[in-house]
């Protein structure tokens, strides 16, 4: 649908915003797939299921957990695709329509934030895997001047990191073709990497079972059960791509059809994380027999090696695999929903641009000092702001809008959407009140003994029970039966 003169005139509208003709949208189901592994393919995936097991899980409980989080997010993942697909739009034009043309700006920074975090701890893995790199070849540079304790880093490793920053800034300079392209050929070599690794462990620790036998050794005192740590694990699991499902319009813009898309995700996601998670697992428990302790860092065990060709491949190739994930998942994303703010003068490479200054201004080696917290408090925390979003989101297009917007709406300040969409932001605010208190035990401002556990364990179901809510709560508030 061509705009007309107005609405490209408006102060909400950019050509990078504009929706894309149906003779530009060239992405097939492989490009669907390969972006996904490229994203799930990454450093927190690997680690991801360490936290669950030191808790208390066993190595397939950790998996059957990773496997069911993601067909769960899947789900949204799915339908807020459904739009971007069928009119070209991306996220930040999408969400005007449930949240109000200035509301939007507010609700898609809540989610372009969390982005700008996530680039910050990409870029600092990214960055680390060069410092590591160079170290085999000059390991004097271990030794470069400490710039203290405000920045925590030698100047080798400050150096490494913008090195890798400056490689993301680039591809966003590029353009989104390039992200396409990028994701298309890294996606196999990925998937052979981490392939390898367990082949590696295999040929060098034993059989198959001796090597999962070793996650018994995980458990640094006597675990939980099961039930106590699956909800939270969960939630976790489900707010790792929690952003992902609000902004999936960005990239399903450019299907060539529905389908397309539909089934490049199902094939890309829960395979490539499930598979990756384990990974992780079977490559640490062999790291037992192998090192005499479990290494859950790539970059740590891949330091390891004795050959220094092989470590300077791993290395190159755990930096792809950074950089994958890191373009597609957090700087289309954040560098859309800061372009929003003032779409007629920040493009998405300006977007990009901030997005990158955010990502060094966050310190993001000292966010991961903490990887428990990282994980849960983290995780956790953001979705229950983004399951709120999620849930309106789902509703107002597929059940108030019934899956027909008006394209001219989204652009045009004088047409029939409200500034701020005050239905939307009562039913989110009300949504996250349940979990504020389990949020606050979190980081210290209540004691859980003051106001009772409940509270606290309502806080593991953050992104359900924000969804639910904020989804029947807006369902209500606009009438519809």
């Amino acid at each position: 649908m061509k705009l007309s003169d107005s609405a490209r005139e408006s102060r909400f509208y950019n050509e990078d915003f504009a929706p894309v003709p149906l003779e530009e949208r060239t992405w097939n189901t492989w490009n669907y797939t390969s972006i996904w592994i490229g994203m799930a393919v990454c450093v927190p995936t690997y680690m991801l299921a360490s936290s669950m097991i030191q808790e208390g899980m066993s190595w397939w409980q950790a998996v059957f957990t990773i496997l069911l989080g993601n067909l769960i997010v899947l789900v949204p993942l799915l339908l807020n695709g459904f739009p971007g697909a069928k009119y070209g739009i991306p996220f930040p034009v999408l969400i005007r329509s449930s949240f109000g043309m200035q509301g939007s700006i507010l609700a898609g920074l809540l989610r372009g934030l969390v982005g700008c975090g996530w680039f910050g701890i990409q870029s600092w893995i990214g960055g680390n895997a060069i410092y590591q790199l160079i170290l085999v070849v000059a390991p004097q540079m271990g030794n470069s001047a400490y710039l203290g304790d405000f920045i925590g880093l030698n100047i080798a490793q400050l150096i490494c990191f913008f090195i890798f920053w400056g490689i993301n800034i680039w591809i966003i300079h590029k353009g989104i073709e390039t992200v396409r392209i990028f994701e298309s050929w890294s996606a196999p070599l990925l998937l052979i990497a981490g392939l390898g690794l367990m082949i590696w462990a295999i040929s060098s620790a034993g059989s198959f079972s001796d090597i999962l036998a070793q996650t018994a050794s995980f458990h640094p005192e006597p675990g939980s059960t099961f039930g106590t740590i699956f909800w939270p694990s969960l939630t976790a699991i489900v707010g790792f791509w929690a952003t992902l499902s609000l902004n999936i319009p960005d990239f399903t813009r450019y299907a060539i059809s529905q389908k397309a898309h539909y089934t490049g995700q199902a094939l890309g996601l829960p395979t490539t994380m499930t598979l990756f998670s384990f990974i992780g697992i079977f490559v640490t428990s062999a790291t037992i027999l192998i090192f005499g302790e479990a290494i859950w860092d790539p970059i740590i065990l891949l330091s390891k090696f004795d050959s220094s060709v092989v470590i300077i491949l791993s290395m190159v190739l755990l930096s792809i695999a950074t950089l994958s994930t890191n373009i597609a998942a957090n700087v289309v994303a954040s560098a859309n929903d800061i372009a929003n703010i003032a779409p007629k003068r920040i493009s998405f490479k300006m977007g990009g641009y901030i997005t990158g200054v955010i990502g060094i201004l966050i310190f993001p080696w000292k966010l991961l000092a903490d990887p428990s917290g990282y994980i849960f408090l983290w995780l956790i925390a953001y979705s229950a702001l983004l399951g709120a979003i999620t849930g309106i989101m789902i509703c107002d297009f597929f059940v108030i809008r019934k899956r027909s917007l008006d394209l001219e709406s989204l652009y045009n300040i004088n047409t029939t959407l409200p500034e701020w969409n005050h239905k939307a932001w009562i039913a989110f605010g009300f949504s996250i009140l349940p979990v504020l208190p389990g949020f606050l035990i979190q980081v210290g401002l209540l004691n859980a003994e003051s106001i009772g556990s409940f509270w606290n364990n309502l806080y593991s179901y953050a992104w359900f029970i924000t969804f639910g809510i904020a989804f029947l709560l807006y369902w209500i508030l606009s009438g519809k039966k």
